[in-house]
């Protein structure tokens, strides 16, 4: 009941857009090397990442759907069935290749501009009526669209050179709703509890010996993967505390 009022806000990501680019050529083995090896800077707070999964790596075959982007759900399905029409073989291979993390490569676009989202807890049609945590946008810039018209241009000449198609996560496609995979902020570090969750220690303030060391405590959106990051800060959190005594 003591936790700073500014618990939930500030919950932000990279600002990124995941498309997956899958091929039709039998000889590439897109899953060869490490995860990530190569970075593309396309402007001053953007870039892109090639990502790849291992072999076998296949369950995202049932979150995916043909990258289509509109501000309508119509719009949206619209686009994904004219894709489907105007090559009906080379997106049939791509839904029912044997091994989707040899035929596809992950585009990973992202940003280092600022959009912030709080998260709080309600009752509602989504939760099945029980309390649970639901987003709504900040003052301020918010984050940006499931598509992003330059992560879009990348993925599709990507795929030119590779003879395959765009798809992404199903709920872009479905719902218009942006996907992340570095989820950050929430409990963010501040001067006081009325400008954040924990000090400069990550103790939690009004809870002495409780602290928040996770990517809940970052304070900015990074514009890179942030694990680097969030290890830094975990280190430095564990080396304020009072050494054991005996």
């Amino acid at each position: 009941p003591a936790l700073s009022p500014r618990t939930g806000e500030l919950v932000r990501t990279n600002s990124e857009s995941l498309i997956a680019v899958i091929t039709e050529r039998e000889d590439l083995d897109l899953s060869k090397g490490v995860a990530i090896g190569s970075i593309l800077h396309t402007d001053e707070h953007s870039h892109v990442e090639p990502v790849r999964y291992g072999e076998g790596s296949s369950f995202f075959r049932l979150l995916i759907a043909p990258h289509a982007p509109g501000a309508t759900v119509g719009e949206r399905l619209k686009r994904a069935l004219s894709a489907f029409a105007a090559n009906p073989t080379r997106m049939l291979k791509a839904a029912t290749v044997a091994d989707l993390a040899k035929s596809s490569q992950i585009l990973l676009y992202m940003r280092s501009l600022e959009g912030t989202l709080t998260l709080t807890r309600q009752r509602g049609v989504r939760s099945g009526f029980a309390t649970g945590l639901a987003s709504e946008l900040s003052p301020g810039a918010a984050p940006p669209a499931a598509f992003i018209p330059e992560a879009t241009e990348i993925a599709q000449r990507f795929a030119e050179k590779v003879s395959g198609v765009t798809w992404n996560m199903a709920t872009e496609t479905l719902l218009g709703v942006p996907s992340t995979a570095h989820i950050l902020g929430g409990a963010c570090i501040g001067s006081d509890p009325d400008h954040g969750v924990v000090d400069a220690r990550h103790e939690v303030f009004g809870y002495p010996g409780l602290y928040v060391v996770d990517g809940a405590a970052v304070s900015a959106n990074p514009g890179v993967n942030p694990s680097l990051t969030i290890t830094a800060m975990a280190e430095r959190a564990m080396s304020l505390l009072p050494s054991a005594q005996a």
